[in-house]
């Protein structure tokens, strides 16, 4: 067996260790974790100008980061290739491969996807060139257009296809360069998880993919809504999930093709929760492979925030998380305005980046001025939140899509009671998913989705009750440390890397 540069290879896109959140720290935590395992981390990023610095001082046994961006806008080494008609065969197979992301009724074949992954950005394969400039590449593409595409401008079509398919090809690529290594580990289906599962076919690696929310299905929710794709005059002012144009179709058959392919080449497929779990299976993950592993907090690091709490509940409400649609922080600030005509005083804190969406941070903004909030909605950016829990009366989550979100447990290990929408395994977290779990009591309360009023309403009964918050805040401290200290979840990946290195024998 060759000699490997590291145990694990994280897979990672667009998070860790350059953008903050819930699976950037649930990564670091996984590595701090688990110090008897070494990991080489592989970053895939869209474009290199959206990233900053990294966000995150890598642990000793993170040995090695290799960063890749996939949309880069320099093609000067390109040399075009018009009217060459040679790789025939080879474009045959790049139709066959693109049919499959077309209609995705089923996975692409292992072996299909391993010759794509051998053959794709190689001089004497399908290289970049071939794609963007070659006869052969211009007769699938205009084949494809002809046959499928009944309503969209060519143009449209065109760069849409070229944008669409153009990763592949620096994926490939990267699979090829991977280290050598005991086993892979996608931390999202994605062009991670597509990047894993071809590096396990051509390496004969083992493969882990664990994912913390359905990134095929959040992936459905960004273009259903993406204002970027153009659907033509007759789909205007349809609904979007039965009409939606074809370009925007072909894009969200891409992203299924991607998850199902992940699912079907990872030896074991992870999730948080149950809900999620079966959503996986519904896309094509095989049962005996999925398993559910909840997320842990260290709860001890939580214990001197505990401690500053005051008798005193205060009128604030903390939000944590980005400031990104996905997160709903336009319903926050409405829920805000409604409970400030009987609590005159409260306060609402977003507390979390704001870099990465700025246009809807400015309408975020634009909201508090236009409700007349300057005074009671503040955005704080990225805090140490064991200094600022303390100070909240209550963690409220507005999100329209979540998976299992750490700042619940955080708060709860801090004393403070919780309000989340009804997403993900959100209710589980704060109404208990086991009888035994159930028993020990809400910490908190679950509204609709998208609710401003619901959700004031419950910020409002939950602050002004003093007993029933006393209630919340211990039955959230027995549940977190019951049920979601971090020593469970190591546990949990310390026999799931032992068991899938070593298969199959």
């Amino acid at each position: 067996m060759p000699k490997t540069s590291a145990d694990i290879l994280l897979v990672l896109e667009g998070t860790y260790p350059y953008v903050r959140g819930g699976v950037s720290s649930w990564v670091h935590q996984i590595i701090e974790g688990l110090p008897h395992y070494t990991f080489e981390l592989i970053f895939l990023g869209g474009a290199s100008e959206h990233y900053g610095e990294i966000q995150y001082t890598l642990p000793k046994n993170a040995t090695k980061l290799h960063v890749h961006y996939l949309v880069e806008n320099d093609t000067s080494e390109i040399k075009a290739k018009h009217g060459i008609k040679y790789k025939k065969e080879l474009f045959e197979f790049w139709q066959q491969l693109q049919n499959y992301f077309r209609d995705c009724k089923d996975p692409i074949p292992t072996e299909l996807l391993k010759f794509a992954f051998e053959n794709l950005a190689k001089k004497e394969g399908i290289n970049e060139a071939d794609f963007l400039y070659s006869e052969s590449s211009w007769q699938v593409l205009s084949k494809y257009y002809l046959t499928y595409c009944d309503e969209s401008s060519f143009i449209d079509f065109f760069w849409s296809y070229r944008n669409l398919y153009k990763p592949l090809f620096k994926i490939a690529e990267i699979a090829r360069g991977l280290p050598s290594v005991k086993l892979i580990h996608s931390i999202s289906t994605g062009y991670a998880g597509l990047l894993g599962a071809g590096a396990s076919v051509i390496s004969n690696t083992p493969f882990l993919l664990t994912e913390h929310g359905i990134y095929t299905k959040e992936r459905k929710i960004d273009l259903i809504q993406a204002s970027w794709i153009k659907d033509s005059e007759q789909r205007l002012g349809k609904n979007l999930n039965t009409e939606m144009g074809f370009i925007r179709r072909m894009w969200i058959s891409f992203f299924e093709q991607i998850g199902q392919t992940t699912y079907q080449e990872a030896d074991k497929i992870i999730s948080l929760y149950d809900g999620n779990r079966q959503r996986q299976i519904t896309d094509g993950a095989t049962p005996e492979k999925a398993f559910v592993v909840p997320n842990g907090i260290k709860t001890s690091r939580f214990t001197d925030a505990l401690a500053q709490r005051s008798d005193e509940i205060p009128q604030t409400v903390g939000l944590i998380g980005r400031v990104v649609p996905i997160k709903d922080i336009k319903t926050f600030i409405r829920a805000i305005k409604e409970v400030q005509s009987n609590m005159p005083n409260i306060e609402g804190w977003i507390i979390g980046p704001y870099e990465e969406d700025p246009q809807y941070y400015k309408e975020c903004q634009l909201l508090v001025g236009s409700l007349d909030l300057e005074n009671n909605v503040k955005f704080l950016g990225m805090q140490d939140i064991t200094k600022v829990l303390p100070k909240l009366g209550l963690v409220a989550l507005t999100s329209i899509s979540e998976a299992q979100p750490l700042v619940l447990l955080e708060a709860m290990a801090a004393g403070v009671p919780v309000l989340a929408s009804d997403v993900g395994s959100c209710r589980e977290i704060i109404e208990g998913s086991t009888d035994e779990d159930k028993a020990l009591g809400k910490a908190g309360e679950v509204v609709s989705i998208a609710s401003s009023s619901e959700t004031a309403l419950q910020i409002s009964n939950m602050l002004m009750d003093n007993e029933k918050w006393r209630e919340y805040q211990a039955s959230g401290l027995k549940r977190v440390q019951t049920f979601y200290d971090e020593s469970h979840m190591f546990t949990r990946y310390d026999t799931l890397y032992k068991d899938t290195m070593s298969w199959p024998e």
